[in-house]
């Protein structure tokens, strides 16, 4: 069975202390790069919105809100905050679940982290340099042309965190499907046999993250498949794990089978002995 980290079984207090030291460090790990970013938040906003900002040359974005020059660039930096700390995050979470594992998955942690993190921060940037300009400029290019293009600033901050965050965790998808083998969940070769349900689903992801047009639903779909080939493809450097046979040991004298003659008879007897005495009657033993 795996074993925790001092090779005994962790109580339900032991792994909610160890859940708040993980959050605990987590949060402390955005603060510091948050407080690090903070004066910079400026500037770091005006390069977020370099791609938007170059499909409506000689314009800028506006801010709707009364507040939003001010409390907009602070969230940026916030989440760019997370961005940074992601190494430590997922270094976190799989730590936490350390003690779950066997000691030779133990040794996939590091291992882990590391592609984790850089698929992560491929899609981000795929997200950034690839796919915004494009679905910027077609943005650009629609609508009645008395309307000016000149999205506010919150809604722009919005979009980019959630396709960025959303191309992010998409890139996570050989380590997802390289976990569901080596767990146990599925096969290759069932994974294989059901290939076509996945490119369709990235098509009707890259539909769902992405304007309604082509380019960027290609865009985000082919690299989910190609990143799902590439699970398949390492997944049988891997040793999966084996579900394990937990028989439970039983008594040989008890038995089980409610038809057995024997056995309905003895609690017939001690049904009736429960009866008297529930009546105040005196229950004399067989000598």
């Amino acid at each position: 069975m795996p074993e925790s980290v001092k090779g005994e079984k962790m109580s339900i207090i032991q792994h909610l202390i160890e859940l708040r030291n993980t959050l605990l460090h987590s949060v402390l790990a955005i603060a510091i790069f948050f407080a690090a970013l903070f004066p910079f938040a400026d500037q770091i906003y005006t390069f977020i919105a370099a791609p938007i900002v170059a499909t409506i040359p000689g314009s800028n974005l506006i801010a709707i809100g009364v507040i939003s020059p001010f409390l907009t660039p602070l969230k940026m930096a916030l989440i760019l905050a997370v961005y940074l700390a992601m190494p430590f995050l997922l270094y976190k979470v799989w730590a936490f679940i350390a003690p779950a594992l066997y000691k030779h998955e133990k040794r996939l942690v590091i291992p882990l982290v590391v592609s984790s993190t850089i698929l992560f921060y491929t899609g981000v940037l795929f997200s950034f340099y690839i796919v915004f300009p494009v679905i910027f400029g077609f943005l650009s290019t629609v609508g009645p042309s008395v309307v000016n293009f000149t999205p506010d600033i919150q809604y722009y901050l919005d979009f980019v965190i959630k396709v960025s965050f959303a191309f992010g965790v998409a890139f996570e998808v050989p380590i997802a499907t390289i976990l569901l083998i080596m767990f146990g969940v599925t096969t290759p070769e069932k994974l294989k046999k059901n290939r076509s349900y996945v490119i369709v689903g990235a098509f009707i992801l890259g539909m769902i993250l992405t304007p309604p047009d082509i380019i960027s639903q290609v865009l985000i779909a082919i690299p989910i498949w190609l990143l799902f080939e590439m699970g398949l493809f390492f997944s049988p450097l891997f040793k999966v794990r084996k579900r394990e046979n937990m028989t439970e040991e039983k008594d040989e004298n008890y038995s089980v089978d409610w038809q057995n003659k024997k056995h309905n008879a003895e609690m017939d007897e001690l049904e009736a002995e429960m009866n008297k005495r529930g009546k105040g009657e005196d229950v004399q033993k067989p000598l």
